[in-house]
């Protein structure tokens, strides 16, 4: 997740620093009914959808939309019923032919195809994966996942051991014989998402996917589907309703409304920083810790160990760092545990030579976490240990760590714009003086980080006054 200090406008506008656009969305119109070219004529520019409604009967389905869609990124477009999110996805591959606008893929401009040059690219680069999953019922899980497959004409023994093993990464080994009645709800959609993710395009197109779920299948298949995307690294344009969905999953989030894109944005900047009226109302119930992660507020590793060496160095690197403790990491700075200072005490008196054959003073259960997982996670975990938080990459390397102080402070940052904060702020101040005395034990930018990240969360629970 991008921290919002780091957003430029030019990322906000859909472009990442490198220039990795893979979907180009430029001036997209759709018109419905009779004459639509006549909704495009100069003096009717500024007109709202209400105007061409009454004054032709022209119904806007989308006006004027403009977007981008980096290589790799999960980008999500949301909207209520009637925004226009679903009329848009299915303008991307011409299932609904736009009435004006250029829609580029893979640098080949969409509208320009002919049908037969749109068909092979429908086959060969995009699969979709809708709210309806479309399985044949006459067909068992094997071959309804590798229909698409079958449609491009691999053979058999390829297409089976391909779509085997598709179904093995999305839960399903062992399914392969059977039929979708004998499936529950989230089973038959993960046979849907199997067959989009057998063929091996580089895009995936979903509409609404999860929304016909209940609740605990929905999180699940989004977890599998981050899960999924860390591995696969698809570029996803996802459709929902669902603003909370929309958070979880997107790098960058679209909303529409009345067929127009309201804001485009990162998670943090559609709840932080909302550029209108409507935005900011759709947002405004969102807690913070929901949204905010541990890129925006982690730090390099002030200390660190390698697990070759012994309690000497280990005590000199941790004396340097004015800490308490060090990161154990091998020599490709691998994540192993925790070295405490008491710990590497106890090694050196124990004549302990290097640390990797002694294990023990390590601990290696204590927690990593990854750079977007959530304040609503780390909080718990920072306020259960006084050490901070580890922070790896997706192959377990040390990036960062984060301290208890700076989710207060990042939270107090965030919070300074509430009307309430002042009256907030007094209350944080007369709980910390009634702290008893035991608790100073602790420095007092710590115990003012804890109040503060506990006043922060009580306050975001509070429901709204009617």
């Amino acid at each position: 997740m991008v921290t919002t200090d780091n957003i430029s406008s030019e990322a906000t506008n859909g472009q990442n620093n490198d220039g990795q656009s893979y979907i180009r969305v430029d001036s997209v119109w759709k018109v419905f009914g009779r004459n639509p070219e006549r909704v495009l004529e100069p003096q009717f520019s500024g007109q709202d959808k209400t105007f061409f409604q009454s004054e032709f009967g022209n119904v806007i389905g989308l006006q004027d939309v403009s977007f981008q869609v980096n290589r790799g990124e999960t980008f999500v477009i949301m909207g209520l019923s009637g925004s226009g999110k679903s009329t848009m996805v299915r303008c991307l591959i011409r299932l609904i032919e736009p009435t004006a606008g250029e829609i580029v893929i893979a640098g080949e401009d969409i509208t320009k195809m002919s049908d037969k040059e749109l068909i092979e690219f429908r086959r060969s680069k995009i699969a979709m994966v809708f709210q309806h999953y479309g399985l044949m019922p006459h067909r068992n899980v094997l071959d309804n996942a590798g229909w698409g497959l079958e449609v491009q004409g691999v053979k058999k023994p390829e297409r089976e051991a391909r779509t085997r093993e598709v179904l093995g990464l999305v839960g399903l080994g062992g399914w392969e014989a059977s039929y979708p009645r004998q499936l529950s709800g989230g089973m038959q959609q993960r046979v849907g998402l199997a067959r989009a993710l057998a063929v091996d395009t580089d895009i995936l197109l979903m509409d609404e996917p999860f929304s016909g779920l209940d609740p605990l299948i929905r999180r699940q298949m989004q977890d599998e589907l981050l899960r999924l995307q860390t591995e696969l690294h698809k570029t996803i344009v996802f459709i929902t309703h669902d603003l909370n969905e929309a958070l979880k999953l997107g790098d960058r989030i679209a909303i529409m409304h009345d067929g127009k894109v309201a804001q485009i944005g990162s998670p943090e900047d559609i709840v932080l920083r909302p550029e209108d009226e409507y935005v900011g109302d759709f947002t405004q119930d969102v807690r913070l810790e929901t949204i905010l992660s541990a890129s925006k507020v982690m730090v390099t590793p002030k200390a660190t160990v390698m697990g070759h060496q012994g309690p000497r160095a280990a005590l000199h690197t941790i004396g340097d760092s004015d800490g308490d403790a060090a990161w154990v990491v091998d020599r490709g700075q691998r994540y192993i545990g925790l070295l405490s200072i008491s710990n590497a005490e106890r090694a050196l008196r124990a004549g302990v030579k290097r640390f990797d054959e002694a294990w023990d003073y390590v601990d290696r259960e204590y927690q990593a976490v990854a750079a977007t997982t959530s304040f609503d996670e780390l909080i718990p975990m920072a306020m259960a240990s006084d050490f901070p938080i580890p922070v790896t990459d997706e192959t377990n390397t040390l990036v960062g760590e984060v301290h208890r102080s700076a989710l207060a402070e990042a939270l107090a940052e965030t919070s300074a714009a509430d009307p309430d904060y002042a009256a907030n702020a007094a209350e944080n101040a007369a709980l910390a003086a009634t702290q008893p005395a035991a608790d100073q034990a602790h420095s007092q930018l710590e115990d003012a980080a804890e109040v503060e990240v506990e006043l922060s969360r009580a306050r975001m629970q509070q429901p709204p006054i009617s």
